[in-house]
């Protein structure tokens, strides 16, 4: 029976969320049981792409890379894959009519990770963030409206603008894994080689608008995913205080994380807040 495959297929997916990244996987668990296996599935797609132009360096990257994309449309078309990751995308992108463009996109952006390693110019920049990460936030608000194209209308810039401050966050903090590891800039106009505070100032300023337009269409969600997206949000935003208080020269040098101790923390503000119908 099939279902006994699409539920293998499930628990890969949520394990992949849970090993690659703890903090999202936090986030999930705070979504309504009804849409949680539906962002996991999500992730687990998205994931698996990322990682195929980002860490299998010992591979032929564009051979793996051509291949899963072609395992993808086979999945969409036979609504079934042998991949588990790509069988639970396709069940969650048919349940949920997630426009083909989206993931489009998406695949458009990890294949310029595949060659290109610098973005000259704002509108290459744009462009960029719009497929690895605004599509994504597209993707999953799908999910959260659950066929309410009104809300979904309603709510799409929002959710295209928290996908970016997530994206820019992550930019930010893993500049020294992308430049010296990949070899990658992405942040147009700034040389990561003499990042200043005032650049790096700049580049907060941007994600800071990005979350103040994000955190508007979080209170407009349905009742199913608003905790969970706001602990997301609470999260990055967190992060990104760090990173603005630590010198630039210090995030050329290392990974800025937010420890245990304080998600927790976090954790329970995001649990108070949400009771006391503060978002």
């Amino acid at each position: 029976m099939k279902s006994i495959f699409d539920k293998v297929s499930f628990e890969c997916s949520q394990n992949v969320t849970k090993t690659y990244s703890t903090s999202f996987s936090s986030a999930v668990r705070m979504l309504a049981p009804c849409i949680r296996q539906d962002i996991y599935n999500i992730y687990g797609f998205v994931r698996f792409a990322d990682e195929i132009v980002d860490s299998f360096h010992e591979y032929n990257k564009n051979e793996l890379f051509t291949l899963f994309e072609m395992e993808m449309e086979n999945a969409f078309k036979h609504k079934i894959s042998l991949n588990p990751i790509l069988n639970s995308f396709q069940h969650t992108v048919n349940r949920y009519q997630i426009p083909k463009e989206l993931i489009d996109a998406f695949m458009k952006s990890m294949r310029l990770d595949l060659s290109k390693k610098e973005y000259k110019t704002t509108d290459e920049y744009n462009e960029y963030i719009y497929g690895s990460a605004d599509v994504v936030g597209l993707m999953c608000l799908k999910v959260f409206v659950n066929g309410d194209e009104n809300k979904y209308n309603e709510l799409k810039d929002s959710a295209m603008r928290l996908g970016s401050a997530f994206q820019k966050v992550n930019f930010l903090r893993d500049l020294k894994a992308d430049f010296e590891e990949l070899n990658r800039t992405y942040f147009p106009n700034t040389d990561l080689n003499h990042l200043d505070e005032a650049s790096k100032l700049a580049i907060i300023k941007e994600i800071e608008g990005d979350f103040e337009a994000g955190f508007e269409g979080i209170r407009k969600l349905p009742i199913e995913a608003k905790f969970g997206v706001y602990t997301a949000y609470v999260y990055y935003k967190k992060l990104l205080s760090k990173l603005k208080s630590t010198p630039s020269v210090a995030i050329k040098n290392t990974r800025i994380r937010v420890p245990d101790y304080e998600k927790v923390g976090l954790l329970a503000k995001c649990y108070f807040n949400y009771r006391l119908k503060t978002i």
